[in-house]
């Protein structure tokens, strides 16, 4: 089996690829030692030659700042002893050939066998670029083979190629690049005397990194002291080594590069980034873009979302007229299918919403949402690259945390991690859609403009507001002084591939509704259990008061019933923790159903959909079978008959979610990025006192206000 690592600069294609080499052979975990993300599949090159790819980390050259750059800076030095690779893919991307040739000479050097993938190449000749692929080949020394993985175009070459590089049939260059060993002569070939095997830019590399490299004692002193002798000076020498090589890209250029005319005329790209990056107009097309995603969102998935709905409604009225009574039916019935429709109906949203973030990831505009974000960021004590976790928060805030590494200096990683979870994630979402339908009219502004969807982008914003005020308090209290530096390269603009967008709806709807949904439907059964079952005392008293008041109100059966259903819930082991945490809850609106479902939702968020669906499916009567849960919680009624679900109630709980740490996972991941307990018991702190008082605030200002629905 040929190992072999898949390299190349950032927004290269390097994902595109490894999607068509290794099609569904894939896994994900992480590299040894480091919360990095380690992609590795299964391809099939050619008859008898098979490979394990690893997709390394994008980097820019082999001189590492940031955590995944080292990863694939020690993979390539023979650092890593779990991933050994045979030979190297590396892509360079045709339409910024000048600047990809950097880290391929740099490749080359480290007489590793590799293949260059070409890409690009339609964006090269859209920009006039005519590149020999021949003599690019002749001048580098290694096979080039130009790929669009996005179309499937040269993979088959290209498999032919790495079939025979790992078959020995391409040799590395006999001279290297630049030369390497008069950069620093007599150290390089005293380290080479000290470790066998080395090139001579390899052994650079060893005086400049040596104390990051697995070496035992005593060849690190030997190294230290070679340094010493020679007076070799690391930033001398890179920057040397960085002249040479630009040097020779620059001839090699323009032998086998037709560049166009510096003057001719700006492409549609940097024509569209002049409107999309425009210090005012820019601002207002991000802000008609988020309207129209949230406008979208509920637009589009109404109507699924209903038939689903109507689905399970009429599922559970059929089971409740066709099973016998007992305490199966009713757990299969308000535990089992109440869990479950409160989990199935809100895969529509959660697929749409992924689908259009795709979208904008694929098209190229997230990078552009970053770019011009940066000066706002700036001011509250973050940067342009703070705001791509911020935005994958909206999905999860887990994976956003961990995306903050990318972050260099450490005050503004640490306000990255300490504000996303601000962010509305997915899981927030099916309690907004619930309470907005419950509270919110469903009419239209101007006739087209969902009043709906403009409460939901509000919830988004005031979660994005926030965050960026909480960044701008902590700032302050975070004693940390490090230089703060903001590059980004902006990807070309792409039509989005649809293919690609479709699996990530599939993938993030399965997610769902396998992980959380397993939660989910645990607690629901748990709840039903809590619900159903009361201490015995409570219990017998309910039934033996109510068996008394039918027997000797024969006409009132019927409304006695459902008296007694209510009974046995407030008096169950659910019905008595929700009392007594009401006293803390009630100034801000809320019951105590709501308050068991404040306490659920803390291993979830969407929990909170789940415990009412089974709440309000216990506590029913018969007659009730088959309404919609929204439905249900509209007729729920205080104990002095003024309904639960009132505006202020609504929003107040909307706000209250919008802030309340309800993650457990997020706190884990907190502590495995901060290595510390102090910084996850902040954020618990601070987002439930946030909480609190902000849904308090919300409260006393619409408790007098009423709306028609």
């Amino acid at each position: 089996m040929i190992q072999i690592g898949l390299v190349g600069n950032p927004n290269s294609g390097k994902s595109s690829l490894f999607n068509a080499l290794t099609g569904l052979n894939q896994k994900v975990g992480n590299f040894p030692g480091v919360t990095v993300d380690k992609k590795t599949g299964k391809c099939h090159l050619s008859e008898g030659v098979e490979s394990t790819i690893t997709d390394l980390p994008g980097t820019y050259s082999l001189y590492p700042k940031r955590a995944d750059e080292w990863v694939t800076y020690r993979v390539l030095m023979g650092q890593d002893n779990e991933i050994q690779v045979d030979m190297l893919v590396l892509l360079a991307d045709a339409s910024n050939l000048k600047r990809n040739l950097l880290f391929v000479s740099q490749i080359i050097d480290l007489k590793l066998p590799v293949v260059v993938a070409l890409t690009m190449m339609d964006l090269a000749r859209s920009k006039g670029i005519e590149i020999d692929i021949e003599g690019l080949e002749r001048e580098l020394g290694v096979p080039v083979v130009a790929v669009n993985p996005r179309k499937n175009k040269g993979i088959a070459q290209l498999k032919k190629v790495m079939a025979a590089t790992a078959r020995h049939q391409y040799k590395s260059p006999a001279r290297d690049f630049i030369a390497n060993n008069e950069l620093a002569t007599g150290a390089i070939e005293k380290v080479k005397t000290l470790v066998h095997g080395l090139s001579d830019y390899k052994a650079v590399h060893y005086l400049i990194n040596h104390e990051h490299f697995r070496l035992d004692d005593s060849l690190q002193v030997n190294i230290e002291e070679t340094e010493k002798e020679f007076q070799f000076n690391h930033t001398k020498t890179q920057a040397e080594e960085i002249l040479h090589r630009y040097n020779r890209i620059k001839l090699i250029m323009q032998q086998t590069v037709a560049e166009p005319d510096p003057l001719h005329k700006s492409l549609f790209t940097e024509k569209l980034d002049d409107l999309l990056l425009h210090r005012v107009w820019g601002y207002f097309i991000l802000l008609s873009v988020l309207f129209l995603l949230f406008q979208s969102v509920f637009m589009i998935a109404q109507y699924p979302m209903d038939a689903i709905e109507w689905a399970f409604g009429n599922f559970s009225s059929w089971l409740s007229t066709t099973l016998p009574g007992g305490w199966f039916s009713d757990l299969l019935i308000n535990g089992l299918v109440a869990g479950l429709s409160g989990i199935l109906v809100f895969v529509p949203q959660i697929m749409i919403l992924f689908g259009l973030i795709t979208i904008l990831e694929d098209t190229g505009y997230m990078a552009r949402i970053s770019f011009l974000t940066d000066k706002l960021m700036r001011k509250v004590g973050l940067n342009g690259k703070s705001v791509m976790p911020m935005i994958s928060a909206f999905a999860c805030a887990v994976p956003a945390i961990m995306s903050a590494r990318n972050i260099e200096n450490t005050k503004e990683r640490l306000l990255t991690i300490l504000i996303t979870p601000l962010m509305s994630c997915s899981a927030r979402l099916p309690v907004y859609t619930i309470l907005i339908a419950l509270v919110i009219p469903a009419k239209k502004i101007a006739g087209f403009i969902s009043l709906q969807g403009l409460v939901m982008m509000g919830l988004y914003l005031l979660g994005l507001v926030m965050a960026m005020l909480v960044s701008w308090v902590a700032k302050w209290f975070i004693n940390i002084k490090e230089r703060s530096f903001f590059i980004l390269e902006l990807p070309m603009y792409r039509a989005p591939r649809w293919n690609n967008i479709f699996t990530t709806m599939v993938q993030k709807a399965k997610i769902f509704v396998v992980d959380a949904g397993k939660v989910i439907m645990v607690i629901s059964l748990l709840l039903w259990a809590l619900s159903s079952y009361g201490p015995g005392n409570r219990m017998e008293a309910v039934t033996s008061q109510y068996a008394q008041l039918k027997s000797s109100q024969p006409e009132n059966v019927e409304q006695l019933e459902k008296e007694e259903d209510a009974a046995r819930l407030a008096n169950s082991y659910a019905g008595i923790l929700g009392k007594s945490i009401e006293p803390v809850i009630a100034p801000l609106g809320y019951d105590w159903k709501i308050g068991i479902a404040l306490i659920t939702s803390f291993a979830a968020r969407e929990v909170f959909v789940g415990t009412m669906a089974t709440l309000y499916s216990v506590g029913e009567d018969s007659s009730e079978d088959g309404l919609f849960l929204r439905e249900k919680m509209k007729l729920a009624k205080k104990a002095d008959g003024s309904p639960v679900y009132t505006l202020a109630t609504g929003l107040s709980l909307m706000v209250f979610y919008v802030f309340a740490m309800q993650c457990m996972s997020t706190l884990a991941i907190v502590r495995r990025e901060t290595r510390s307990w102090k910084w996850p018991v902040v954020q618990l702190i601070y987002m439930t006192a946030l909480a609190y008082l902000m849904s308090l605030l919300v409260y006393e200002i619409f408790k007098d206000v009423t709306i028609t629905l």
